[in-house]
């Protein structure tokens, strides 16, 4: 294993794949997306083990416990040592929630007449 005494926040949310990039978790910890006991954090913030972080993507809110300290990127499968992925379900639930409509209207019709859009608005919830 390899397992570091300290790690920066930022570091570990790109070690563990949260993000991609070290730079957009920093980013997401300086706008206030990263919390630790409801607390916005610093980029600089040091991580101890059993912390649990959560993370603001919208909709959706993670929340993960910290189950080691990794300073290096690993491959997916390897990272699961590292952090146990705690989200509610009723937040995971969100994501399936968002459902889009899309009317499709043939090429050349123009645009919809006063009882077509009538149609559009109560498909819609409007």
């Amino acid at each position: 294993m390899l397992i570091d005494k300290e790690v920066r926040i930022d570091k570990w949310l790109w070690a563990v794949r949260i993000y991609k990039t070290r730079n957009q978790a920093a980013e997401a910890c300086k706008k206030g997306r990263i919390l630790i006991l409801d607390q916005s954090v610093k980029p600089s913030r040091v991580l101890k083990i059993n912390d649990v972080v959560q993370v603001k993507k919208p909709p959706v809110v993670y929340s993960y416990r910290v189950l080691g300290l990794l300073g290096k990127r690993l491959s997916a499968k390897a990272v699961r040592e590292y952090i146990e992925n705690i989200t509610p379900e009723a937040e995971m639930d969100k994501l399936k929630v968002r459902e889009t409509f899309f009317i499709i209207r043939e090429r050349g019709t123009g645009r919809p007449t006063k009882k077509e859009r009538r149609t559009i608005d109560k498909l819609r919830g409007k």
